[in-house]
């Protein structure tokens, strides 16, 4: 199959030749693999209330012009305690500006998100028994209607306790199942709702928390009719007065999580979702750690890997020092490693996405 490079109009992007007609009528483009060789660069710009879902276009803007790159994507969390429609408004300005929405489909309730913690309505078993059915298929219509790429996942970090997918929440040693079923009842209700522009994506976390053998990421795959790209969060410190061990890097953590994303799942390309460090960690300089991260990540080092999104966000852990930040704009040392790093890279850098049928 042939795949075109994209046409854009700055800042808009404009879909000329890759277009892909269904049995209704409707064109619908979705987002490509990059040319061999080169890496797709993506960004959750940051937001206000922590939620992950009121970025603005100038939080992307001043990312942008600090690290001297545009997005290819602009990552970003759909919380559904805050509504069930499709985010339209925040995937518009993103598509404005060049870039491609990245989705974090997050059903889950308001106050849940903060501490490990069963959820009282978004269970598995409850997605199973079809309760928000309808919700997803106009979710999927919209999405659809948007007619342009968009990337979505559910159940990001789905090995992580400290998300209410996990299984621990949902049956223990039963959960990976229900969390399989779950997510490809999701992504078959959006793909007969007609959004065939979504390129869906399994994202798992470089830790396993609990350490039971029942929660192995391979445990919870959809499959590969399901699923199109694999990912992985790979974070430093992210607080200041967090435990970290003293010189674990980002090539040492993706290491342990490569391998098995490839064997689980051979022949998908791989992204790293979510990545970062907090600045004023005792054993950890958060731009030295970036700048070993980026060098390994342009070097070729995992061939499959294709794409990396830096999360550009602060937060409060109780005020002053304890506070967390890797934001590129408080961190003046951190600014010049991206800066340096995509500059020196620019010809491994795929700033644009590239869209195929």
């Amino acid at each position: 199959m042939l795949c075109w490079l994209a046409c854009f109009l700055f800042p808009a992007i404009v879909f000329s030749a890759a277009e892909v007609q269904t049995g209704d009528g409707k064109v619908l483009p979705r987002m490509g693999l990059p040319p061999p060789g080169r890496i797709y660069h993506g960004v959750y710009p940051g937001g206000i209330t922590g939620d992950e879902d009121d970025l603005t276009p100038n939080d992307l803007a001043v990312y942008q012009k600090l690290a001297g790159q545009p997005a290819a994507w602009v990552y970003f969390s759909h919380n559904w305690f805050n509504g069930r429609g499709f985010p339209l408004a925040t995937a518009r300005w993103i598509r404005d500006a060049g870039a491609v929405p990245y989705i974090r489909l997050m059903l889950r309730s308001q106050g849940f998100a903060d501490e490990p913690q069963a959820d009282p309505v978004y269970t598995l078993k409850a997605i199973l028994s079809g309760q928000f059915d309808r919700d997803l298929r106009e979710w999927g219509k919209r999405a659809g209607e948007f007619g342009s790429p968009l990337i979505v996942e559910y159940g990001t970090e789905v090995n992580g306790e400290w998300f209410v997918w996990n299984g621990r929440w949902n049956g223990k040693a039963k959960g990976p199942g229900r969390f399989r079923a779950a997510y490809r009842r999701i992504i078959r209700i959006m793909r007969e709702a007609g959004a065939s522009n979504i390129t869906w994506v399994f994202h798992v976390d470089d830790s396993q928390i609990p350490p039971d053998g029942w929660n192995r990421f391979e445990n919870y795959y959809p499959g590969d009719d399901y699923i199109d790209w694999l990912a992985a969060s790979i974070y430093g410190p992210q607080k200041p007065d967090g435990p970290y061990e003293e010189g674990r890097e980002f090539a040492q953590m993706l290491d342990e999580v490569y391998p098995r994303l490839l064997k689980m799942a051979p022949g998908k390309p791989v992204v790293v979702a979510e990545f970062g460090c907090t600045a004023g960690h005792p054993n950890t300089d958060c731009a030295v750690w970036t700048e070993k991260a980026l060098k390994t990540l342009f070097g070729g080092r995992w061939p499959k890997v294709m794409g990396f999104s830096w999360w550009n966000e602060r937060w409060k852990n109780g005020g002053g020092q304890r506070d967390t930040t890797m934001r590129l704009q408080d961190i003046p040392p951190l600014t010049g490693v991206f800066r340096d790093a995509l500059s020196d890279n620019a010809s491994r850098l795929q700033t644009r996405p590239v869209i195929v049928p």
